[in-house]
């Protein structure tokens, strides 16, 4: 398949122009030529140093990832900036992008997978950025209790054997669930309006303990990097469902 049936087939599935001046990152294709003929896809959370020499040596054309080299603009390439940009080009390895458009995406994202996985009903678009959303938000049929939430989520963490971490604050039985994964502790006040009692997200902060104790809200923390890997093994499926061959590379970071 050319790259570029394939980037517009992706751009297409995940909106991408929906999010152009409000993500900071250049979603879509930021290297290699359009023209290039695609067999093998590598996904990886992060384009690092480790993740293209692994789509190196899987012999893959494209390498797909959620975090990718553009944050508002490319000024220099030097230091390891060129060293990246470089590995993808003596390699012959293209990169495609989605950062937001990956998070919000209400099948195929990362907030969309981690409901799933807690079996969530009546999901929602949840965690607003300008004109878009960048969560999901649902409900569970009963009340869970916060530690069997927990436990169902912890096995499909690639954390690093960090860990999650619970500030449990709030009823120790949830209903209301918000999600933004990555760093999403940002939206914990849009999460106490919607009458959230859990929030999941990946990192947090110093002021989300204070702010999560006094509004009487649970929040999990599963890792950034641990909360971010669901959305880019859908990319890998929806795009073995076009005909390639895929490979799914891990660097848990344990962040």
């Amino acid at each position: 398949m050319e790259l570029t049936t394939l980037t517009n087939r992706l751009d297409e599935q995940l909106s991408t122009a929906d999010y152009s001046g409000v993500d900071a990152s250049a979603n879509g294709l930021q290297v290699g030529p359009p023209e290039t003929e695609i067999e093998h896809v590598a996904v990886a959370v992060d384009a690092a140093e480790a993740t293209i020499q692994d789509a190196a040596e899987v012999d893959a054309d494209l390498l797909v990832t959620h975090h990718g080299l553009s944050w508002g603009g490319i000024e220099r390439v030097t230091d390891r900036q060129y060293n990246r940009i470089a590995a993808l080009i003596e390699s012959d390895i293209a990169l495609y992008v989605s950062h937001l458009p990956l998070d919000g995406h209400p099948d195929l994202g990362n907030a969309a997978g981690i409901a799933d996985i807690l079996g969530l009903e009546s999901t929602a678009p949840f965690g607003s950025m300008g004109p878009i959303t960048i969560g999901q938000q649902g409900t569970f049929a009963d009340p869970q209790p916060l530690e069997e939430i927990a436990e169902t989520l912890r096995p499909a963490l690639e954390d690093g054997n960090q860990g999650l971490q619970l500030l449990e604050f709030g009823p120790a039985e949830v209903e209301q669930v918000a999600i933004v994964t990555g760093s999403g502790v940002d939206w914990l006040d849009e999460a106490i309006a919607a009458d959230a009692e859990l929030l999941v997200t990946g990192e947090g902060k110093q002021q989300v303990y204070h702010q999560a104790r006094e509004a009487e809200i649970n929040v999990l923390l599963a890792g950034h990097y641990a909360s971010e890997t669901f959305g880019v093994q859908s990319l890998q499926k929806l795009i073995e469902s076009w005909g390639l061959s895929t490979s799914y590379h891990a660097h848990p970071t344990g962040l």
